[in-house]
């Protein structure tokens, strides 16, 4: 016999294990509850229950707050420790994947130390989630797997009938039911840089066969500027990222994730498996291909194109991502950190130098 279950829309939501709260909500007041008694039972001889209150009633309202605000879907035990966990951390940080090195002898021994009103500054190592992109445009993640990052294009579904509807869903839903590895649906927007549009267009203005035409480029490149210069253009782009771990993962118990014991355990797991093989890297690309070529194949039925990211443009989304509010806008254009930028010599440095008229009269007494 069958019945229908219900499924909540956030699934990473934790499980309710007793009066409709979580088992770390449970621990964080039955903790708080016991402390506060114990105090209360060692003190209650000599300190009075008002004066008892005035210092537990506050105890206690924080730590219900702790345990039942949320913001933005994060509850708000685990933002303060990620806030006393970011407090903790150096804050000046430096990319340094080799470690940070001490300064040369003769350089600190000149160093001028002990400047009143500033804190002495200790620069730590930056550590980022991508640890690089390859050629192929395959972000390594270090010992969390690999990544491919595509672009997918969109779907005027309000435009369709309800029969084309219905087949749109019908062949994203077989998408869906395809997935066995983590998937990430991102809609992101950025700012539209239209300056190779207005230089294009008043180029091409001039050849075209007619006047009445130039003058339409032109007018069009103007109202281009203006708008460019009067507004914020943005523009949203739809990425799928494709995640495949280099290690078996572990299977996870219960809807609401895995439990504190199993994240115990596969951190153990991790730090001991802390090495990544080479093969076990191009196994989880070669999976990742695969994938990626499913994707292709389920999403083309309902006129959604799955575009790769080369290495350039997969920098540029990572860049873009950490750094939104760039004065210039990262693109596969620019060179990235570790390049070397070298300029092609001209026709003059290649000739050699000029004769001058002090070599031809050196030359004519010779």
């Amino acid at each position: 016999m069958t019945e229908p279950v219900r499924i909540p829309s956030d699934v990473d939501r934790e499980d309710r294990v007793l009066a409709n709260l979580t088992a770390r909500q449970l621990a964080i007041l039955g903790v708080t509850g016991l402390v506060l008694y114990g105090v209360w039972a060692l003190t209650r001889t000599v300190v009075p229950i008002p004066v008892f209150l005035i210092g537990a009633v506050p105890v206690g309202g924080t730590a219900a707050v702790l345990a039942l605000g949320q913001r933005d879907g994060v509850s708000l035990d685990r933002l303060l420790l990620a806030a006393l966990r970011l407090r903790l951390q150096p804050r000046h940080r430096v990319a340094a994947p080799e470690g940070v090195r001490a300064a040369p002898e003769w350089l600190t021994s000149r160093a001028i130390t002990g400047v009143p009103g500033e804190s002495e500054v200790s620069p730590a190592a930056l550590r980022l989630p991508a640890e690089g992109v390859t050629e192929a445009g395959v972000v390594d993640l270090g010992g969390d797997g690999v990544a491919i990052v595509a672009v997918a294009s969109t779907v005027n579904f309000a435009l369709r009938t309800p029969g084309e509807q219905e087949a749109l869903v019908t062949s994203f839903g077989r998408y869906l039911h395809s997935i066995s590895a983590p998937v990430q649906l991102l809609i992101r927007a950025e700012r539209l840089d239209l300056s190779q549009q207005i230089s294009d267009l008043r180029e091409a203005a001039a050849g075209l066969p007619h006047s009445m035409l130039e003058a339409a480029a032109a007018e069009h490149a103007t109202y281009l500027e203006q708008l460019r210069r009067s507004t914020e253009l943005l523009r949203r782009q739809v990425l799928l990222v494709l995640r495949e771990p280099v290690r078996a993962a572990a299977s996870t118990d219960g809807l609401g994730g895995a439990s504190p014991l199993a994240l115990v355990r596969a951190r153990r797991r991790r730090f001991r498996n802390s090495d990544v093989t080479e093969a076990a890297v191009r196994s989880a690309e070669t999976r990742l291909v695969r994938r990626l070529g499913e994707a292709v194949e389920l999403l083309a039925p309902a006129g959604i194109t799955i575009t790769p990211l080369d290495a350039g443009q997969a920098t540029a989304v990572l860049a873009t991502a950490c750094n939104p509010d760039s004065l210039i806008p990262p693109s596969a254009g620019l060179a990235g950190a570790d390049e070397v930028i070298t300029t092609a010599a001209s026709d003059d440095d290649e000739a050699g130098p000029a004769t001058t008229t002090l070599d031809e009269w050196e030359g004519s007494d010779l």
